[in-house]
C-alpha cells in the first residue's frame, strides 16, 4: 500500500546523525541524500523494500511533528525494540508514553516502544511475537 513516508527536519543534519544511528538498529544503511529542484535537501533511508525520507520543507516554514501520528518499525525481537527506544534516546530523541515493553491488548501481544525524534515526529518500535 504505501512507496514512501516523508517527514519534516528543522535540521538535516542532526536528522541524518538521529536517523543513522536509530535505523541502523534495524539494519538500514546510509540515506542516499537528493537535492530537489528547489535546493532543498532531503535523505532517503531504503530498506526491506521501504523508504522512509526526511526533508526540508519546501514552504520553508518550521517543520512540525504530526499531532496523532505515528510511524511504526518493525522490530525483530523485544530486545530491538528496547535497543531502538535506547539509542533513540542516546542520540537527541525523547522517551514517550510507557517504558519499552510488553503490552496485551484486543490487537494481540506486542512488545513496544515510543519516542519523539528531534523535530517532533513520533516513532515507535514494535515487536508483534505471531
Amino acid at each position: 500500500m504505501f512507496n514512501h513516508i516523508m517527514i519534516g527536519s528543522c535540521d538535516i543534519e542532526r536528522s541524518k546523525r538521529f536517523y543513522d544511528a536509530v535505523l541502523g538498529v534495524l539494519g538500514a544503511g546510509e540515506p542516499v541524500r537528493n537535492e530537489s529542484a528547489s535546493g532543498h535537501i532531503r535523505l532517503f533511508y531504503r530498506h526491506g523494500g521501504n523508504t522512509l525520507a526526511i526533508t526540508q520543507p519546501i514552504n520553508n516554514e518550521p517543520a512540525t511533528g504530526a499531532n496523532g501520528g505515528t510511524i511504526g518499525f518493525k522490530c525483530e525481537s523485544p530486545e530491538q525494540v528496547k535497543e531502538f527506544h535506547d539509542v533513540a534516546v542516546a542520540h537527541g530523541g525523547t522517551s514517550v508514553e510507557d517504558p519499552p515493553g510488553l503490552r496485551e491488548s484486543n490487537m494481540g501481544a506486542m512488545h513496544l516502544s515510543y519516542v519523539l525524534d528531534p523535530d517532533g515526529n513520533k516513532l515507535c518500535g514494535i515487536y508483534r511475537a505471531n
